[in-house]
C-alpha cells in the first residue's frame, strides 16, 4: 500500500526502487498479504483516497522478508528489510476509500495468492 504520489515517482524509474518512509525510520517496509491488507488499511488510513496497492512479486526482491507480529496484534505481516525493486511491482491496483471512509478489497486481487505482497 503506497501513496500515489510516491508510487508514481519511484515508476518513473523502471530501473529504480521504491523506498517507503518506514524503511529509514524502522528500518523495514510494512507489507501484507491479501488476506491482511484490510487490517491496516482501515486501522491507519481510513479516510485517504490518494493510495494505490502495488502487488509485489517477491521472488525479485533482493532483500530479507520476514513475517512478525512487531505490534502484538496476533498477525504476522510480512517486512521486507530494504528497498523495493520498480520491477518487482507486477501490478498498480487503485485503493479509494468507500464514502464511509473505509477500505475493501478490490476484486481483483479477491483471488490473489498469500505468495504475493501487497
Amino acid at each position: 500500500m503506497a501513496p500515489q504520489d510516491r508510487w508514481s515517482q519511484a515508476a518513473a524509474k523502471p530501473e529504480g526502487d521504491y523506498i517507503d518512509e518506514s524503511l529509514s525510520a524502522e528500518g523495514f517496509i510494512h507489507c501484507s498479504t491479501a488476506d491482511q491488507v484490510l487490517i491496516p488499511a482501515n486501522d491507519r488510513f481510513a479516510g485517504r483516497d490518494d493510495l494505490v496497492l502495488l502487488v509485489i512479486d517477491l521472488e525479485r526482491v533482493p532483500s530479507r522478508t520476514v513475517f512478525e507480529d512487531c505490534y502484538e496484534s496476533g498477525h504476522a505481516f510480512p517486512h521486507i528489510y530494504g528497498p523495493i525493486p520498480v520491477a518487482a511491482v507486477t501490478r498498480v491496483v487503485p485503493f479509494p476509500c468507500e464514502p464511509d471512509g473505509r477500505f475493501q478489497l478490490p476484486e481483483m486481487l479477491s483471488s490473489a495468492s498469500n505468495q504475493e505482497f501487497i
